[in-house]
This record gives structure tokens, C-alpha cells and sequence, in this order.
């Protein structure tokens, strides 16, 4: 086997959806532990979080961040984030009164 056909065989593998114990299929979700729940969490505290703190957080460059919460937190998840400048410091948060969850909404898309 080529090296190319096991990166590929390998991708597919982690992809595929897991069995838990009953034998039921789960769709993989973020983990409690992942950067994603961790820049989540820091934006819904009460005191906000800054670009930089999400950066030294997760790894993840500035572009990164700031297309984590274009891309995720705003599209995909609908949640209302908010920025105000205190100090000169731009204060990211998510507001917990307007937030819509992605996982309360019904999907546009049809079964197969």
C-alpha cells in the first residue's frame, strides 16, 4: 500500500460516525475538551475574552481566531457575539440573552 492510499485510508477512518456501547451511531461532536469548547466557554464568561487569550488558549493564529468566531460562532452556531474596546483592549463575548443554539433549530436539509 502507497503512503498517499494510508493517509487516505486513515482520514476515512476518523471520520466515520462511533458506536457507543448499545450499538447506536453517534455524529461526531465537539468534545468538552477541545479548543473549539474552550473559546466558546471563554466567550460566554461574564468578563469576555480578548483575541489574544483565545490565541495563547488554543494555539491558533489571529487569522484562525478570528475566523473560528466569523465562521463558527457566528454562521454556523447563530449565536450573537459582541466586541466592545475597554482600555484600548477590543473584549470579545457572546450574548446570553439573544443566543440562538445551532442544535435547538430544525435543519434545512431532507433525509436521504
Amino acid at each position: 500500500m502507497s503512503k498517499s492510499a494510508k493517509k487516505r485510508s486513515n482520514k476515512t477512518a476518523a471520520m466515520k460516525p462511533t458506536n457507543d456501547a448499545a450499538g447506536d451511531v453517534q455524529s461526531p461532536q465537539i468534545g468538552t475538551g477541545s479548543k473549539q469548547s474552550c473559546v466558546i466557554a471563554m466567550l460566554q464568561s461574564a468578563d469576555g475574552t480578548t483575541i489574544d487569550a483565545m490565541m495563547k488558549a488554543t494555539g491558533w493564529q489571529q487569522h484562525s481566531v478570528r475566523g473560528f468566531l466569523a465562521g463558527v460562532v457566528r454562521k454556523k452556531l447563530k449565536l450573537k457575539l459582541s466586541s466592545t474596546k475597554v482600555d484600548g483592549r477590543r473584549i470579545y463575548r457572546i450574548d446570553q440573552g439573544n443566543a440562538v443554539k445551532a442544535s435547538n433549530k430544525s435543519s434545512k436539509r431532507r433525509a436521504a
